[in-house]
């Protein structure tokens, strides 16, 4: 079973946005010993961060990290294999399932709705999904983005084909672990409805609007689940804890255009490192959305509650740290794991993914991401 991942301890690290031009593939050339056809093998590597990377992260490990500050790729660049039977080396291009970052996308996506008066956040879900029970009629989708409205975190596998009819109507009928508004939980099973809300508000399918409305804006061209043309090479292939291969995202159950509706909109997006840079800098312009739109995103509304996290807090697809300067968003499924995490205010951006997030007995990678990602945001800001 793909397991759904909120790990708080990886929000001890901070992304920002990056210039468009920066996420391009002007670097210099990396030693990948494959390249799938179509595909760019350059790299730009800083050693002290390389250093940094060498130091903590497992041998036989593999995955991208990209770093920037002030518009400029500091580091990016692949490590070990994205298919280790066929030898094609990771790098700034592979392409990954970033799993929970997808929250993000849709996150931005209802904002652009209500920038445009197709919806309002402070509304009730049951506008759009139609007729809830009493218990669920006074959920709004602010709740939704919140992770506080007291859905549970699932109805089940992220694979299980049920249709988005299936998905409302398991929504209804389900238990709820919280009263709505009451506390953060986070809920998967949310960001679902929040997909089929954005189908209904926009009158289009999920994808088709984030790629009209985020995507192609934003520059990112190899960014999402069924539209683009994926070169099946360029997809990293993600191994388990015993290090067995268990497929291209691609490979797994999936309805013709994207994942079925456990998956979709809280998860399964597949992106490049380049392609997540490119999204940082849309946000932090105004690409993609307005200033009371990121203000709106950007800040912190519910506790986190976890003891020793005090101050943490969650907004629109980003968990907010003290202070409200940094946000951040992980993803794991118990066979790769990333981290997105972005400054709100300042030009400094860290992302990296794994397609392997766990070694039995040896290490777990989630283990790692809070004094790894920290180092590696000190090391941007004291370049």
């Amino acid at each position: 079973m793909r397991l759904p991942t909120f790990r708080v301890p990886v929000v001890l690290a901070l992304v920002a946005a990056l210039v468009l031009s920066a996420c391009g593939n002007s670097d210099t050339p990396s030693a990948a010993r494959t390249a799938p056809p179509g595909t760019t093998t350059s790299a730009v590597v800083d050693p002290s961060i390389q250093a940094i990377l060498d130091k903590a992260l497992p041998p036989g490990g593999s995955g991208t990290v990209i770093a920037a500050r002030d518009g400029k790729v500091v580091h990016c660049a692949g490590r070990g294999l994205a298919d280790r039977a066929r030898r094609i080396a990771a790098s700034c291009d592979t392409v990954y399932d970033i799993m929970s970052m997808t929250k993000s996308f849709t996150a931005v996506a209802i904002m652009r709705l209500q920038m445009t008066g197709k919806l309002r956040v402070s509304e009730p879900i049951g506008k759009y999904v139609g007729p809830l029970p009493a218990d669920k009629r006074i959920i709004t989708i602010h709740q939704l983005l919140t992770h506080t409205s007291g859905l549970p975190e699932s109805l089940g596998d992220d694979y299980d084909p049920i249709s988005r009819r299936q998905m409302i109507a398991g929504a209804a009928k389900s238990k709820l672990v919280a009263r709505p508004g009451a506390k953060f939980a986070y809920s998967n099973l949310g960001y679902s409805l929040l997909a089929a809300i954005i189908e209904k508000a926009a009158g289009t399918d999920y994808e088709h609007f984030l790629a009209k409305e985020i995507l192609a804006p934003a520059g990112m061209t190899h960014t999402g689940y069924a539209l683009p043309r994926w070169n099946a090479d360029q997809v990293a292939v993600e191994y388990d804890e015993e290090g067995l291969p268990q497929g291209r995202p691609l490979d797994h159950r999936w309805a013709a255009d994207g994942p079925y509706w456990n998956l979709r909109g809280n998860g399964g997006l597949l992106s490049t490192a380049r392609d997540m840079c490119r999204f940082s800098r849309a946000l932090a312009g105004y690409t993609l959305l307005d200033r009371d739109a990121k203000a709106h995103m950007f800040k912190g509304y519910a506790p986190i509650g976890l003891p020793g996290y005090d101050g943490y807090s969650i907004g629109y697809g980003w968990v907010i740290l003290p202070g409200g300067a940094l946000a951040t968003h992980s993803g794991g499924n118990g066979w790769s794991y990333g981290v997105s995490v972005r400054g709100v205010h300042s030009d400094l951006t860290v992302f990296w993914i794994s397609n392997q997030a766990v070694r039995a007995g040896k290490w777990d990678l989630q283990d790692i991401a809070q004094p790894l990602t920290l180092k590696l945001v000190k090391r941007l800001r004291t370049r």
